[in-house]
């Protein structure tokens, strides 16, 4: 992919609305990157700097440019003239509390999705001790199987088979 994307900066480069940029989330970017939400590699991002939301795209250059090229001004209190009524309606809800109360919800907000985060992790791990489990029950009940003469059995089989004889 990194090819692609170098290809897709350059094509980009000194755009006027859009920018195509990369952070190395394992050295100097490491702060950047837990601030925006970065939980895996690569992570694509896009929209409002405010508002980054996940790219879930193709990951070949004709897909990234695709989405380039219709990338520009989003829906935001810089760009209001690009919302629709509702959203026009939320920003001047959200404009009229205090920076306290703001702080308050993105806090609550930010802990919701902590949570169901956490949640689905916690999920995960319990399926992947089930799987673990199953797996391994399976792995000793075809050992038991075989162990209890499944494979000569097989042999005994393909001999008369083969022999036309169940004579030893």
């Amino acid at each position: 992919m990194k090819p692609d994307w170098d290809k897709l900066a350059t094509a980009f480069k000194g755009h006027a609305t859009t920018l195509i940029a990369d952070v190395d989330c394992t050295a100097g970017g490491k702060d950047l990157c837990e601030m925006i939400g970065v939980r895996g590699y690569p992570t694509i991002k896009y929209g409002d700097p405010s508002d980054l939301q996940d790219f879930k795209g193709g990951r070949d250059l004709a897909a990234l440019t695709t989405f380039a090229e219709g990338l520009g001004p989003q829906c935001s209190p810089a760009n209001i003239d690009f919302c629709d009524d509702e959203k026009k309606a939320q920003i001047k809800e959200f404009t009229s509390l205090s920076q306290a109360k703001r702080d308050e919800m993105i806090k609550e907000k930010e802990a919701e999705a902590a949570k169901v985060e956490s949640d689905f992790k916690t999920f995960v791990d319990g399926l992947q001790k089930s799987y673990t489990e199953a797996n391994e029950k399976k792995d000793k009940d075809i050992e038991a199987l075989k162990s209890s003469g499944l494979g000569l059995l097989k042999s005994v089989h393909a001999h008369v088979k083969k022999t036309g004889s169940s004579e030893l």
